[in-house]
C-alpha cells in the first residue's frame, strides 16, 4: 500500500485486472497513480497489462502535463497529434 500525495492510499487490490481490454481513463489514471507512486514499476506495469512502455509512458506524461482528463481517449488522440507537430517541427 502506498500514500498519494492527495493522502489517500493505493493498493494493489485497487488496480484494474490484469485482464482489462477496455481502457477508460479512470483505469489508465489508476495504473499511473501506482506507477508514480512506486506501487508498480514500469516493467510489471506494462508485463501486467500488456502495455507498451511508449503507451504507458504517454500516460504518465498526458497525466503529467494536462491532468487525469487527457487519458480520455479524444484527448489522447489529440494530445499524440499535439506531440507529432512539436517533433516535426524540430526537424
Amino acid at each position: 500500500m502506498v500514500t498519494l500525495p492527495d493522502g489517500s492510499t493505493l493498493s494493489r487490490a485497487d488496480l484494474p485486472s490484469e485482464k482489462t481490454s477496455r481502457w477508460v481513463a479512470s483505469r489508465k489514471a489508476m495504473v499511473v497513480k501506482a506507477v508514480d507512486a512506486g506501487l508498480l514499476d514500469n516493467k510489471e506495469a506494462c508485463a501486467t497489462y500488456g502495455l507498451s512502455e511508449e503507451e504507458l509512458e504517454s500516460w504518465r506524461v498526458a497525466v503529467a502535463e494536462f491532468g487525469e482528463g487527457a487519458l480520455k481517449t479524444t484527448a489522447l488522440q489529440k494530445f499524440r497529434q499535439l506531440d507529432q507537430k512539436v517533433e516535426s517541427l524540430k526537424h
